[in-house]
């Protein structure tokens, strides 16, 4: 099951390591955003890739979701408790991210784009809820990783110990999750979003 879970994670964390530089793009605007976004999708928005990564999702939810389960009550070092909470964190939003997303393309027949993902972000009051749910979501990628390095290494490198490696990590996450929410946001001072979008809120 740990060996199934890790391979299904590799996978995932390659999509979401492009995932995650395209929105850190954001920075320099929707359209640079949406630019890269049209270049990534040659690789990842077709048939093959998109059915290897629904079903890497689903792996990953079953197995996190038995290890989860087999693990909560026997873990005891921080870094332990980091990987068995963010991962449940993680799946649950990637089980209503990937949902959204899907509902957005096959029944709104929206383009799920830059604008798509950032509405809740910007319209008050949902964004009281959407800014700390995206931005958990994005440490909690950073804290897994973390603390799966944390068990996978046992050295030093570039004189850090492995406890100093995987806390690098940590920090790493933290600036990069302001980093995006700040350009998901339009630099904390909200996005124009087009009329068309108003569908996902209900007006």
């Amino acid at each position: 099951m740990n060996r199934i879970h890790f391979i299904s994670g590799f996978a995932l964390t390659i999509f979401i390591s492009l995932h995650l530089f395209n929105h850190f793009i954001s920075v320099f605007g929707a359209e640079a955003h949406i630019e890269l976004m049209n270049i990534l999708r040659i690789v990842y928005r077709n048939v093959i890739v998109e059915t290897i990564l629904l079903t890497a999702v689903s792996v990953q939810i079953i197995s996190g979701s038995k290890l989860f389960l087999s693990k909560r009550k026997l873990v005891k070092d921080y870094f332990e408790k980091l990987q068995i909470w963010t991962g449940l964190y993680l799946g649950f939003f990637i089980i209503v991210h990937v949902g959204a997303v899907l509902i957005g393309r096959h029944i709104l027949n929206l383009d799920t784009n830059y604008y798509f993902g950032v509405m809740g972000l910007n319209t008050f009051p949902f964004n009281l809820f959407f800014i700390p749910y995206y931005g958990f979501a994005i440490f909690s990628f950073f804290g897994h990783i973390a603390a799966i390095h944390f068990q996978k290494m046992n050295k030093r490198f570039l004189g850090l110990e492995v406890k100093q490696q995987s806390n690098f990590i940590l920090i790493t996450g933290i600036v990069v999750t302001v980093i995006i929410m700040y350009g998901l946001t339009g630099g904390f001072i909200g996005v124009k979003i087009p009329v068309e979008y108003d569908i996902i809120l209900g007006k």
